[in-house]
């Protein structure tokens, strides 16, 4: 069976694991002061955030990783030497649940989207 989607991004994380919770507040908290003006919803049944009325990024939590998305070529072309130890694939950037959060990256991440939506 499916599982429900959550109603709020606080309710997302506080449905996972607790170490992973303890991540994801760190994420959603890099997000927030990256583009503060963003508003911060559920898409896809994961936590998103738009601007203009259009999504930029998202993250999600799985077993052993958190994810964010989307990851195009521009973004990891830019962003190449940072990103170059995390898992990438098609739109995709993992990062490991048992190593710190990588918030400076993360901002990086956030500020770059929003910059590519302008």
């Amino acid at each position: 069976m499916p599982k429900p989607a959550s109603p709020s991004v606080a309710a997302y994380i506080d449905a996972q694991p607790a170490a992973t919770q303890r991540a994801l507040r760190k994420v959603r908290s890099a997000i927030r002061k990256a583009i503060p003006q963003a508003e911060e919803t559920i898409s896809y049944k994961i936590p998103a955030y738009k601007l203009n009325g259009r999504v930029i990024i998202f993250f999600a939590a799985w077993k052993e990783h958190y994810s964010i998305y989307p990851a195009g070529a521009r973004l990891s072309d830019a962003l190449q030497k940072e990103l170059a130890r995390y898992e990438q694939s098609k739109g995709t950037i993992r990062f490991p649940l048992d190593e710190p959060v990588p918030v400076t990256l993360i901002t990086r991440i956030a500020k770059f989207r929003a910059k590519q939506t302008e």
